[in-house]
């Protein structure tokens, strides 16, 4: 178990790879903690030296005190880049990870080789649909949504054939501390990246599931057309978290991506 204090925050994150491998960094979405990425670490192999972690308020990261927005969000990305020792480096973020990666490289553009943005968008939702969303928190508890949530992250397939999956995902969802949940949607709820992602001078991939009942395909499609250069895919028979879904698909675009455009 890894973790570092970044920002009065205690961080828990983990590093896996070859020390001399090509650096790769994942940005967890709302509500989970970073083995979501665990499928598409085993299908990567040892291509890359990897970097997971827990954003605020989620998983084993401590929510640190006060509210936090985006910046914040990408600042605490960039502070633990520091301390691993990872200089330039690809990004790939899903959902409200997604908008750290956009945040990180508006931020800190030396720092990012290229983004893989998963099942997210420059603005997600609106600021009413994020609002509800706290305050049924607040009056009711996560267990309240968790429903919903399921049915947004995971295509009706799935859940209908791997019904003992999903009740871990729905028990991870729900074991996320309310704050840290509901401080993140807030941080969502604030954010709009739409005139910076007409700025992104990276090589961009843009992806997401065809069932995505969150960021819908349509809406992830309209990232890609805004960002110079950049391309669009999208998963089959996934919903908001193709890498649990359908992590073959997801690797494969990824590699086909990097080696397209000579990062590995």
């Amino acid at each position: 178990m890894q973790a570092v204090t970044i920002d009065g925050t205690v961080v828990h994150y983990a590093v896996d790879g070859p020390d001399d491998a090509p650096t790769l960094v994942f940005a967890n979405s709302l509500g989970t903690d970073f083995r979501i990425w665990d499928r598409v670490l085993a299908r990567l192999g040892n291509r890359f030296r990897t970097l997971r972690y827990d954003m605020r308020g989620h998983g084993l990261t401590g929510p640190g005190s006060g509210d936090f927005d985006i910046p914040r969000l990408a600042a605490d990305l960039e502070g633990l880049l520091r301390h691993v020792g990872f200089e330039r480096t690809l990004v790939c973020g899903l959902s409200i990870g997604g908008l750290i990666a956009q945040q990180l490289v508006r931020d800190h553009p030396s720092r990012v080789r290229a983004l893989v943005l998963c099942d997210t968008a420059s603005k997600i939702g609106t600021p009413e649909m994020w609002q509800a969303r706290i305050t049924a928190i607040d009056q009711n508890g996560l267990e309240s949504l968790a429903d919903g949530v399921m049915e947004r992250w995971f295509a009706p397939s799935f859940r209908l054939s791997r019904r003992e999956e999903i009740a871990v995902w729905r028990t991870m969802l729900v074991r996320t501390p309310s704050e840290g949940y509901a401080r993140a949607c807030a941080a969502i709820r604030d954010a709009d990246l739409t005139a910076d992602a007409t700025r992104i001078a990276v090589p961009t991939l843009a992806i997401c599931g065809s069932e995505d009942g969150a960021t819908t395909p349509a809406v992830v499609r309209a990232l890609a057309e805004s960002i110079p250069g950049a391309q669009y895919r999208e998963i089959a028979d996934a919903g908001h978290l193709p890498c649990v879904e359908q992590p073959d698909a997801l690797v494969d675009c990824m590699l086909t991506f990097f080696k397209e455009n000579g990062l590995v």
